[in-house]
């Protein structure tokens, strides 16, 4: 794991797909419902394919992609909707970004 990005959830609005990485189904259910709900709103918004991964700094990122002929995706929509989503869960973004550094740090022991 150390080195390389870990995903944490993403969500899909080609195949209408939500993806929660097992390493985190202790979560509460609360929590995963939230991350849930703010990533298939973007990629409904959107378009694409988001996925919240942890960088090798435990830094929480939101990554975008899209068909390589996806004319309907909308860059511009994508990164507001990430702005919006960074400012109004903050304090859950950061809440679990914690929960992976002291996951990861008691995991390297």
């Amino acid at each position: 794991m150390m080195g390389e990005n870990v995903v944490l959830c993403g969500a899909n609005s080609y195949n209408r797909k939500y993806y929660l990485n097992p390493l985190f189904s202790k979560l509460p259910e609360e929590i995963q419902r939230e991350l849930k709900i703010m990533c298939v709103t973007i990629v409904a918004k959107s378009g694409g394919i988001l996925t919240l991964e942890f960088d090798p700094d435990g830094e929480l990122q939101f990554r975008v992609q899209c068909a390589e002929r996806d004319y309907e995706f909308d860059d511009i929509a994508s990164g507001m909707e990430i702005s919006h989503a960074r400012v109004s869960h903050q304090e859950l973004l950061e809440e679990i970004q914690l929960y992976w550094r002291v996951l990861r740090e008691r995991n390297s022991r």
